[in-house]
């Protein structure tokens, strides 16, 4: 089994060694202590990528969920909505405050004062003007391209906000996120790229409470409210986060 890790990792010859090291060394201390644990090659699970200085992680998809949270408990509605965000915002808000989360690709996932529940963005299945608090975070830039086996849609995104805005009472709170960058773009088939303008644009029927940028290079910051003009246009791919009011 061991051959079959050098075989596997014979593209980085340090990392198969130190692994083979690591495991020999292990394996001779199991012989003085109290065996509590099998340790043998066949249950061998590689991980070589973790001896890192720091934890990486994706700012995306840490900071835009612990910004939402925060803004969720300032206004601290009795229920929210959820629009295919990431599982781990509505499992998180859902420790404080009643969630429900819908999806076009429902969620099996069994947590109190959470319900995972199917639901179509371009039919969202709420009355006109019926939802005070509504959050649709790192989403609607998929919509209309294929990648979740929906139908092809250019304007895919346009009818997904007209949605957003049509459910939302007067005076509710919408929270968008979405990728920022110094240009408006398709990544097909991944995801749109917005500005801050046609954002802005897209929802000029709003009022904007905060916008608060993640950049992409984290010498630039974690969570930036208000970024200078000159940050915007450093992005590429950043992430723009907004809370608006109807």
């Amino acid at each position: 089994m061991l051959k079959k890790i050098k075989n596997f990792f014979k593209h980085s010859k340090s990392a198969s060694k130190l692994f083979i090291k690591q495991f020999k060394i292990l394996k001779e201390q199991e012989k003085s202590t109290l065996k509590r644990f099998d340790l043998n090659e066949v249950d061998l699970y590689p991980c070589l990528d973790d001896a890192t200085s720091n934890t990486g992680f994706d700012r995306h998809y840490i900071y835009h969920p612990a910004w939402a949270t925060r803004i969720v408990k300032s206004y601290n509605p009795d229920k929210h909505i959820d629009i295919s965000s990431t599982l781990h915002f509505c499992s998180i808000l859902s420790a404080f405050i009643p969630v429900e989360f819908y999806d076009y690709r429902p969620a099996n996932l069994s947590l109190p004062n959470l319900k995972s529940l199917p639901g179509d963005l371009l039919n969202l299945p709420f009355p006109d003007r019926s939802v005070a608090s509504i959050s649709c975070m790192h989403t609607v830039e998929h919509v209309g391209l294929g990648r979740y086996n929906e139908p092809l849609d250019y304007d895919g995104d346009l009818k997904a906000i007209a949605e957003l805005k049509r459910v939302l009472v007067e005076g509710g709170n919408l929270l968008f996120v979405v990728p920022l960058g110094n240009q408006s773009k398709i990544m097909f088939n991944a995801h749109r790229i917005y500005t801050k303008e046609s954002v802005l644009s897209l929802f000029a029927d709003l009022t904007l409470q905060e916008f608060t940028l993640i950049p992409e290079d984290e010498k630039d910051g974690g969570l930036i409210a208000d970024p200078s003009e000159g940050l915007l246009e450093k992005q590429a791919y950043g992430c723009g986060c907004f809370w608006f009011k109807k």
